[in-house]
């Protein structure tokens, strides 16, 4: 595909899309609320000719937008945040990555009826609370897709890396309440089932990588002092650097949870309080044709994609198929630099540099798009690097 072309497409599209980041900048929602964020993607979707599927897979704020050229080829996804965060807006963004994905929907549905192939723009609600994209990952929204791009702005170009897998879990001990001085004999101290579980965890920490988190509260612990207490809950976060061995943690900790049920005499229940995420697998060949496409843009200092300390749903869209989650600079020379969730962070996104920043990234991940469409080995080669690196995960 002819630059060039490409060049003089995306600019009809600029105010719109400044319009966009603006309109939910200023209407910041926050996870599964997303109503006007959705409202005002699906104008600007629809209007380019996508078919928009609203409460797409019975999640009141996810959609997909699809649009279908008019030759075969492979289909590219774009994926869409939006929400925004408690009492600070949009601190980490979402305004913007949103925008990113839609603008570059739209701008390779204008290319996609010569080239072939299929593009959609997929909504996908409350990353920042209960990771949308892990119930439409299982749901198999991604399972017709070929790859994914997604983009987050940031305060570096940064390639896409890894993250950790997270499992959370929630055990409830039930015992049985008597009096603690009159009759403690008679009871069954579910607290105590939980303060063994907490040493259990405390002494498995020896024996884990140290990659490894595992940072756990108690949420209920009794009602009064002279109580044994009849019910106890606690709430454990662990993360991994690969999916294999989070299921082999999260075993491990369960484990540590019977065995502190088992020696108090209390009952226990085990359940997940959050969605699980899974690591991020960036598939690397994909990368490279991207950092190939931006470095002719000009954006030729991009950093190596972090080995990051948190969890993302993106992680588990890249189980499902070839996928990268890039990073862009929305600060100007010089300016001074402040990291996400932060409301000078929220301010920037907005800007003139930041607006130029997502202008060029949406360019890189177009042209992107295109060289995988017309160059068949390319797509084979990204898909060979996805099932050899998914077939590792699984062991």
């Amino acid at each position: 595909m002819n630059n060039e072309r490409v060049f003089a497409l995306y600019e009809p599209l600029h105010e719109s899309l400044v319009q966009l980041n603006r309109y939910i900048y200023d209407n910041p929602e926050m996870g599964n609320e997303e109503f006007k964020a959705v409202a005002a993607h699906k104008a600007l979707l629809t209007e380019h000719g996508f078919t928009f599927t609203d409460g797409y897979l019975g999640i009141p704020t996810a959609f997909r937008a699809e649009y279908q050229g008019k030759k075969p080829g492979p289909t590219i996804g774009f994926l869409a945040e939006y929400d925004a965060l408690p009492g600070m807006g949009h601190g980490c963004g979402h305004n913007m990555v949103g925008t990113t994905a839609s603008g570059a929907g739209i701008l390779l549905s204008k290319v996609i009826d010569e080239i072939g192939g299929r593009v959609i723009v997929y909504g996908t609600p409350a990353e920042e609370t209960v990771g949308g994209k892990v119930l439409m990952t299982e749901m198999g929204a991604f399972d017709d897709c070929d790859i994914t791009l997604s983009s987050h702005p940031y305060d570096d170009d940064v390639e896409s890396g890894s993250s950790l897998a997270e499992e959370d879990l929630q055990f409830v001990f039930l015992g049985k309440p008597s009096h603690a001085a009159a009759a403690p004999e008679l009871g069954i101290n579910a607290l105590d089932a939980c303060l063994a579980t907490f040493h259990n965890i405390n002494a498995l920490r020896e024996h884990v990588p140290s990659t490894v988190r595992m940072h756990g509260i108690i949420t209920e612990g009794g009602l009064a002092a002279n109580i044994v207490p009849e019910r106890a809950v606690a709430q454990f976060s662990l993360r991994a650097k690969t999916l294999a061995y989070m299921q082999e943690l999260a075993e491990k900790v369960k484990n540590c949870a019977r065995a502190g049920a088992l020696a108090t005499g209390a009952k226990l229940e085990i359940t997940n309080y959050e969605p699980s995420y899974f690591d991020m697998i960036t598939n690397k060949k994909l990368q490279a044709q991207l950092n190939k496409n931006l470095n002719a843009l000009g954006i030729t200092d991009i950093k190596p994609g972090i080995e990051g300390p948190y969890s993302t749903d993106v992680g588990n869209v890249s189980h499902a198929c070839p996928s990268i989650h890039n990073d862009f600079n929305i600060y100007a020379p010089g300016e001074e630099r402040f990291p996400t969730h932060t409301p000078e962070f929220r301010e920037a996104t907005i800007r003139p540099f930041a607006l130029e920043a997502m202008k060029t990234n949406i360019l890189g991940l177009v042209l992107t798009a295109c060289d995988i469409i017309e160059d068949p080995q390319l797509l084979t080669e990204i898909n060979e690097e996805f099932k050899k690196a998914t077939a590792a995960e699984r062991g």
